[in-house]
């Protein structure tokens, strides 16, 4: 199964509004151009940075289908299908329009807090359910439940088409156990922008990036430099863009990133209810460190 297609930088994009909440084709469309102008190695739709719990399955079918018209082949698709209800996900596979689809994207389940065996059946059954290959996704920060080290590498060594996991526990212990002991062929893929320098020094594949969606070409560069072991200039890359990373998530995603979009003309900074714009300050401050980087 091609693994290759998921190394390197992965962008989590957004969903673009209007001012009536509506999808934004328009400037959905320009994003995907400006990614793939930007260097990215491959998209990642409907992921949770898209709003993906505030779309309808027929929305996300049409974002899909929007992002992969304009894609046209250049760049692999990831999809993404998760969530804490296992068997509506298993009737996900049948009922989306996946043709065009390279890759799944599947974050473990939340709120039920399933244990260690129920995270593992519910992942043994989604890979059941598609010849797709499938990245894990461990984000407890949002999931409030860990997908521990020993369940992963289960996962990698008793599922043939789930191929790699975005973790974004934010351990670098743990992610340095799942690198140190996986199948050799298993990507460990960065779910954490701050800390995609040190992932892919420690062994790690690439990144699936919130700031990529901004700044696809200078964390491009943070992506490349390290895996090619160009640690000055990896270095010199990385912290230009860090200052700007905390503040993208310091009143929650995608507010942040899509202030960024929004000053550089790819769309609107609208989000859908419960999420709200970021605050006047933190805009401001957004603002000025996006002209420092672009400058």
């Amino acid at each position: 199964m091609e693994r290759n297609k998921f190394k390197g930088l992965g962008v989590a994009m957004v969903t673009p509004f209007d001012s009536d909440k509506k999808i934004d084709l328009d400037a959905l469309k320009r994003l995907t151009r400006f990614l793939i102008d930007g260097g990215v190695d491959y998209l990642v739709v409907q992921g949770t940075t898209g709003e993906s719990p505030v779309i309808s399955k027929s929305e996300k079918q049409l974002i899909l289908d929007t992002v992969c018209q304009e894609n046209a082949g250049k760049l692999p698709i990831v999809f993404g299908i998760g969530g804490n209800n296992t068997m509506a996900l298993v009737e996900d596979f049948k009922n989306y329009d996946l043709s065009k689809v390279d890759g799944i994207l599947s974050a473990s389940p939340y709120y039920n807090k399933p244990t260690q065996e129920g995270i593992f059946q519910h992942y043994k059954l989604i890979a059941e359910s598609t010849h797709l290959p499938i990245i894990l996704y461990n984000v407890p920060g949002r999931t409030s439940s860990n997908v521990l080290p020993e369940t992963t590498l289960r996962l990698a060594n008793a599922c043939k088409n789930i191929i790699g996991i975005k973790e974004a526990s934010g351990s670098m212990e743990q992610i340095m156990q799942i690198i140190n002991e996986k199948p050799a062929d298993f990507l460990v893929i960065s779910g954490d922008d701050a800390i995609t320098l040190p992932i892919l020094a420690a062994g790690g594949d690439g990144v699936i990036s919130v700031v990529g969606n901004g700044f696809p070409k200078q964390f491009k560069e943070v992506v490349l430099k390290t895996m090619n072991n160009e640690m000055e200039a990896a270095r010199k890359a990385h912290y230009k863009i860090l200052p700007i990373v905390n503040h993208l998530f310091a009143e929650g995603n995608p507010g942040g990133i899509k202030e960024v979009l929004a000053h550089i003309g790819i769309m609107k900074a609208d989000m859908r209810l419960p999420l709200v714009n970021v605050s006047a300050d933190r805009k401001a401050k957004i603002i000025a460190l996006t002209n420092q980087i672009n400058g």
